[in-house]
């Protein structure tokens, strides 16, 4: 006598016909489903994302943990102190800033110039030619006379905080490195791309030493 094969049939344990899945009474566009429910360990692990999402949001975003952003600010610091550890801290002055326009180790200079695409190319553009910006490639100034003066405006900033001040956002040494990338940019001489406003007076060379 022939085995049934109906889907809805269940054997037990013990029969030699294992089990078979159950069809459920839905029915779409002759696609038929089986009944086959989420096992219980799913659910479970369902259920506990959930509570501990609710621990997450409270530790993390209700003042209780560490913020994201206090986490990015421990991070920079410890990535700084790596960075500059062998520097020390570097003075905003000719000498340093000359120095680093012609050091031999070229990271810092490439330093310098991660900073002023991160900070400044959005107003003086990518390779310094002024967009929102004087351009930083001729040899007019505005607030520089002198080599040093550009740490300074990087620091302070000028024009009534058009050009903001940097001095709390940037490293002291992250602002000698950029302005020995700027003091480095004059002389590529390239047409201004957007910068409409004062383009400042002519000023003598950087010093060579």
């Amino acid at each position: 006598m022939s085995e049934s094969t109906d889907p809805n049939t269940t054997h037990s344990p013990s029969s030699p016909v294992q089990q078979e899945d159950i069809l459920t009474d839905h029915e779409y566009d002759g696609i038929k489903e089986y009944d086959n429910p989420t096992p219980g360990w799913w659910n479970w692990l369902f259920i506990g994302t959930f509570v501990f999402s609710i621990f997450y949001f409270i530790f993390f975003h209700m003042g209780v943990g560490p913020s994201i952003e206090s986490q990015y600010d421990a991070a920079q610091a410890a990535h700084i102190e790596v960075l500059f550890g062998d520097l020390g801290t570097l003075e905003p002055d000719q000498e340093t800033i000359l120095a680093y326009m012609n050091h031999a180790d070229e990271k810092w200079l490439k330093r310098g110039a991660s900073v002023f695409q991160q900070q400044c190319a959005k107003c003086h553009g990518s390779d310094g030619a002024g967009v929102a910006a004087p351009n930083m490639t001729d040899d007019k100034f505005i607030h520089v006379k002198k080599l040093e003066d550009i740490a300074r405006v990087v620091a302070k900033g000028a024009n009534k905080q058009l050009m903001p001040a940097w001095e709390k956002q940037l490293h002291p040494n992250d602002i000698v490195l950029v302005s020995a990338y700027v003091a480095k940019l004059r002389g590529d001489n390239l047409p201004t791309r957007g910068w409409a406003g004062a383009v400042g007076e002519p000023i003598d060379p950087w010093p060579t030493e």
